[in-house]
This record gives C-alpha cells, structure tokens and sequence, in this order.
C-alpha cells in the first residue's frame, strides 16, 4: 500500500466511523419524513437497528480491541480509539433515542390512523388478553427454561443478538430483598412480533410484541417467588473471524468453526428495557465484561428490525410504494438469441429501473445451449433461491465445464455460501474460493461458446451482486459485451483468481490489488495538470464510501489547481468538501432513495486524451476495495452507452429532493430548489419512455400499467 501523500499532514479528514453514524442519520430522517408510505418508514426504522448491529460488530469491536490491547491506532483525522468510543456511545445513543420517538410519536399514530394497531398488554380488551394468556401458555411457555443465577447455577453463554428476559427475584416469606438473578432465553423459532387473532369492532389488525408478553407472564416460571422486574434484553457480539489462511490447511472448516465462535465473541453493546433493577444490572455487566457507558436502554422495541417481519404480515398495498415494472429490451427478451445479439453489439442495463432478467437467461441459456462449452462466474453474495446457482448446477449436469469462484469470506453471508459451494461441488463445479489473503468483490462472468470453427468469449461485468432480489431493490450497471480486447483481460482474471500470478497484465480492465489504484490517481493527476494548464477538468465519481487517504490527498490537489470535482459519495466519506484553499472545487452530496444507490462509475475529463474515461464497476474508493479484494472496473467505451452514462451522472447531480450536500462541518443538509427533482424518478419515467419505444410497446404497456403506475421512488434502504 502506498505511504501517505507528504501533504497528508496539512489536509483535514472527516473521522470514518463518525460519518458512517452521520448517514445512518439520513436513513432514519427517510422514517421521519411524512412524505414517504407509512409501512416504508417503518422498515427505515428497522434498517436503522440493522446498520447499528452490523457497525457494533464490526467497527466499535475493532475500536474497543485496541483499547484492550494498549494500541493507539489513530487515523488520518486524528482521534485515538478511546475518544472515537466516546463520540460513537454519544452520537448512538442519541440516534437510538432519535429512532425510539419516531416510532412512539409518528409511526405508531400513523399506524393506529390506518388502523394497524401495537398495544402493550394493559392496553388490550378482556378478549385479547385471554387470547394472549391463551397464546402463552400453549405455545410460549412450554419452550422457555429459566435460568437462575446462584453458586449452583454457573452464568449461561449468552449469543449474539438473541431476545432474553433478565429477572430480578426474591423471596416474599424474608424479610431482606435478595435481588435473585434470572434470565429468560426466548428462543428465535418463536415470532417477535404477534398478531392478536381476536375481532375488533373497526376490525382493526392487532399486534404485541412477544418480549411484553413473556414479562406479562414470567412470574408463572418462578412459582412461590416475587418477580420485582423483567426486562427484555439482547447483546451484541463481536462478530468479526479471525483466521490465518496462510496456515489454514481446510478454509471452509476453519469459516465453520469461526462462525460457531462468532456467537461467543466479546460482548461490545447491551440493549436493554429502561426498567431494569439497576442493581441488578451493576451486577449483570459485571459478568457480562461491560460498563454502563455501553448500555442503551430503551422504552421502545428492543429490536426494531424486528419490524421488518411486520412489513411483511400487513397486507396494505396503500401504505407500501406501489411495485415498478422493470423495462426489458426486446433484443435481451428472447433467451435463444442473447448470444446473437450481444455478439452485434455491447448493452448496458440500469437495475432496477432495466431488468435483471437478461443475465438471469445468459446463464440459463448457456447452461443449456450444446455450442457452450466453459461458464466462468464469481459469487460474492446470491440469495436463498438463487436461479443462477439452480442454472450452473444444471449446467455442469449437461457437461458443461463450470468453474465458479464463491467468496466465502463475504462478511454475513459465510454460512450461506458455505452452502452454495457445497452444493456446487457435490454436481462437478469446480469450486474456487479465491487468492489467499484477498477477498474476491468483482462481479464478473464469462462464458465460452464455439461458434463455427471459433471460439467466442461472452461477458457479463457488474456494480452489484448476482443476486435476484437485490437487483429490484439496489442501483447497479450490469454491462454484456463480446469484446475481444475486454473478454481477453476477464479470461485472464479468471485465471489469476483460479491459477498463479503475482503481475497479471491487463489492457482494459482495471483490477485490484493489481493496477486499479494507481490508474485512478494517474486520472486524478491528469485532471490536476490540466486544470493547471487552463484546459478543461473535471471529475464526477459516484461511489458507497471514498475513505483511501491518497485518493482523497489527490483530490484535495486537483481541488486547488482548479478541478471541478463532483462526488456522489452514498455513506462514509472521510473528505471535507468546501474549505478555502484545500477543497473549494469539491462537492460532496449523498443519494438516499426508494432504491439503495449502489453503482460505481467514475468519469475523468481527459482534456487533449482522446476521449473522457467514463468507467464502472464494483469497487468503492476504500483501502480496502483497493489493496486487499480483487475488484474490477471496466471502461465504458461504446459511444451510446457513454453517452447514458454520463447522462445517469448528471442526473444524479440534479437531484434536488433526495440528495443531502455535505458541509465542512460534517453536517449534511438539504437542498432548496423552486422544483423538487428525483433522480430515481427521472430513471423510471426514462425506463418507462424506452418501453413505450418498443415494436411491441402496446402490449408491454399494457402489461406494465396494469401493474403499476409510474410514481415517484421514494425512500432507502441502508445496507451494502
């Protein structure tokens, strides 16, 4: 990894971990806002608590590790991990305060108004509350085992981000109070979240949360006793493995067995309901290895993201955004002639807004079609039903030579392709699980085909996951092409990631940990020289996180020589925009929306080169994304498609109602406009243009409008 830049030192840098708080902010201000549907607010909320756990696992962990271990690791801004803990517990603690009077106030009116009502249990009718008796005895309390804490009963192994009870009891025949210690595990097979099955007059939809019910009835686990407080609690884990792959002989069974560990990890954040017996709960932290200064207690639910399931149960299309239709092309409708017509010319699709259909049928009909003869594909993360993993299975029974690359080592989703590659070897794929030491990022698939007395390589390069359900929810370019100079540098990814090399040689193709990083600040110092020389600069990158601090020096550089430089940066940006004589030319805005705004695309001016490099692909500018996973970017070179791609950016630099800019105090703020513009809008409108273009418009149309209307896209989803 290259040193710091020797201007470092005089360059300001906003702190990683208190920006990545700054834009769970703006996802918990999509909740706050009354323009969104009201049950979209509320899975906002729960994306709120998932970004939380994931951050606490994670990063706070990493934090809190170094405090133990006497390391004072401080980054380019300065701070040290003790006061970056402090800051975090404050600026949390507010936001999870924040987010519990959003649901108090705004979403549970909101709800009760659609009559979708939450209720506590003494807040019920005679009838649900014999129900809810009913519904304990049978089904919540022949599962439940408590758990007393004495000399005779050691403290239990408490797992990561699981819901228990913690009681305080004593014995009404003393004198003295005990404060007896007890915990409840509520096991996860039981649903948080009830539905009351009970009539209402209005007919009204009636919920409870099972923690209220559980602390409604625990005294009857504790017969001949006084329960004086039972509040519901979880822990979070640090949750991050550690393995050597250098000595790693098995690394599937070594992931396996660090998952199992991951349950059992250093407690890093308590969650618990503001009632507990605080004498009690001096003594619980003890066991725990926790102090109050990591306690959040809350009068709200104890996991909103718990929530999410709700979403889900409730069957108001009203109070949902309306379904979109994605825009397929005609040319890519028909599987038997995919090959035939990406063979004539390049396509780039914008997910969600074009399908994701057409790779879906690339593959199927390359698992099927007898002049295929190799699929090449990597798996960062699919879903549960994939069609993709379902189609190369299928592929390799038809003698088809499969290799796929599967990212074991994709943070949270271990256990998931741990079970993707078995299944995968167990049909004769050849199963690959990357460089050692890298984590394999890049999104890319090949498959080769004979065709006459030739073989053709055909590709498929991406922003996002291959993944059919995110691809409806996430912003990504998906990009086919048949290009011998690109299909030659993708052959011989594939064989760096499957065989040896230390130096592979790429002609078009950016790739990490190779020549990605240093081909990005040539660009940045390009545009710098240009500027200088009073030619045309400007640079446009849209990107999850801009964190590597030689990019950001270099950018501060081209600021001050004169570069414009637009960066739409969606979550951790460690660069200060707006300061007098060091980022001036630098604007910093954030895109938060219906749609998780995921793609990566760079555009460079290239003044007196021969044309802009517009470029894509699925690296963010991390140290991370730059040295330490194989990425890919590629260039966009296709006249029309340059074209759309710009023109994508410049959209996004027009937004006006989901764009947030960010100011040099790290404050993100609004922007006032006489017109409201949504990019996310202008793409669907777009799309639905592109559709009524087609040869067959009138029967697409017609299909599409009696599914949905065209309707601003509002809202985000948080997670990358």
């Amino acid at each position: 990894m290259p040193k710091d830049t020797k201007n470092s030192h005089r360059f300001p840098y906003f702190n990683r971990e208190l920006s990545w708080l700054a834009f769970n902010r703006r996802v918990l201000e999509q909740a706050e806002s009354d323009n969104y549907p009201l049950l979209e607010r509320m899975k906002y909320l729960a994306f709120v608590s998932s970004n939380l756990d994931e951050f606490f696992e994670i990063r706070v962990s990493g934090l809190m590790q170094q405090v133990k271990s006497g390391l004072i690791e401080r980054g380019p801004d300065g701070l040290g991990p003790k006061e970056q803990l402090r800051r975090i517990q404050s600026i949390a603690k507010r936001l999870v305060s924040d987010q519990n009077d959003c649901w108090k106030t705004q979403i549970l009116p909101g709800l009760e108004g659609a009559n979708i009502l939450f209720r506590q249990y003494d807040q019920l009718t005679r009838n649900e509350k014999a129900w809810v008796r009913r519904y304990f005895e049978e089904q919540v309390y022949p599962v439940l085992t408590p758990l007393a804490i004495d000399p005779a009963h050691p403290f239990p192994q408490l797992v990561n981000k699981a819901l228990y009870i913690l009681a305080s009891i004593d014995d009404p025949k003393t004198r003295m109070i005990e404060r007896m210690m007890a915990i409840i595990p509520v096991p996860r097979i039981l649903p948080r979240i009830v539905k009351i099955d009970v009539p209402r007059r209005g007919h009204p939809e009636v919920y409870i949360f099972l923690s209220d019910v559980v602390q409604q009835f625990v005294k009857q686990l504790f017969p001949g006793l006084r329960v004086r407080s039972a509040e519901p609690f979880r822990i979070t884990r640090n949750s991050d493995l550690y393995f050597d792959e250098e000595e790693v002989e098995n690394l599937l069974r070594q992931i396996e067995e660090e998952l199992m560990k991951r349950e059992k990890g250093a407690a890093v954040r308590l969650e618990i309901g503001k009632n507990a017996d605080p004498i009690l709960l001096q003594e619980f932290l003890e066991k725990i290895d926790l102090s109050p200064e990591q306690v959040f207690s809350t009068d709200g639910p104890i996991n909103p993201l718990r929530l999410m399931g709700v979403y889900d149960l409730i069957d108001r299309p009203d109070l949902k955004f309306k379904p979109y239709v994605p825009h397929v092309e005609a040319e890519l409708e028909v599987p038997d002639r995919l090959f035939e017509n990406i063979a004539a010319k390049d396509y780039l699709l914008h997910q969600p807004y074009d399908s994701f259909q057409p790779f879906i049928d690339f593959i199927k009909q390359a698992a099927h079609d007898p002049d295929v003869f190799a699929i090449k594909q990597t798996l960062y993360r699919t879903s549960g039903d994939s069609p993709i993993v379902e189609a190369l299975i299928d592929a390799s029974r038809n003698g088809k030579q499969v290799t796929v690359l599967v990212e074991i080592k994709a943070r949270f989703d271990e256990a998931n392709n741990i079970q993707w590659a078995r299944q995968l070897e167990d049909v004769g794929v050849h199963v690959v699980y990357g460089l050692v030491g890298l984590k394999t990022h890049c999104k890319t698939c090949m498959i080769v085909r004979r065709e006459g007395d030739r073989l053709r390589r055909y590709v498929h390069l991406g922003t996002g996951n291959y993944n059919q359900k995110t691809a409806k929810l996430y912003t990504d370019l998906s990009f086919f092409t048949s290009r011998d100079d690109i299909t030659e540098d993708v052959a011989n990814l594939f064989n760096t990631l499957t065989g040896f090399a230390h130096s592979p040689s790429f002609s078009k193709l950016l790739v990490a940990p190779f020549n990605l990083h240093s081909t990005l600040q040539q660009y940045i110092r390009t545009e710098t020289r240009n500027a200088k020389a009073g030619r045309p600069a400007r640079i446009i990158a849209q990107t999850n996180s801009l964190v590597d601090q030689q990019t950001i020096d270099n950018l501060y550089l081209a600021s001050q020589a004169g570069v414009k430089v637009d960066l739409i940066v969606r979550g951790i940006c460690n660069l200060v925009p707006g300061i007098k004589g060091v980022s001036e030319n630098i604007r910093v805005r954030s895109i938060l929306g219906r749609y998780l705004e995921h793609s990566r695309i760079f555009y460079f001016e290239n003044a007196k080169g021969p044309q802009a490099h517009i470029l894509a692909g699925s690296a963010d500018w991390m140290p991370r994304n730059f040295f330490r996973r194989i990425e890919c970017v590629y260039p966009v070179e296709d006249p029309e498609i340059r074209k759309r791609v710009y023109q994508i950016l410049e959209t996004y630099l027009q937004d006006t109602k989901n764009a947030r800019i960010l100011r040099a105090n790290g404050a993100y703020q609004g922007i006032r406009a006489k017109e409201a513009v949504a990019s996310q809008e202008i793409f669907a409108q777009q799309a639905g243009e592109r559709r009524r273009k087609r040869p067959d418009h009138e029967n697409v149309e017609a299909v599409a409008q009696s599914a949905i209307p065209i309707i601003p896209l509002l809202g985000p989803t948080s997670n990358s």
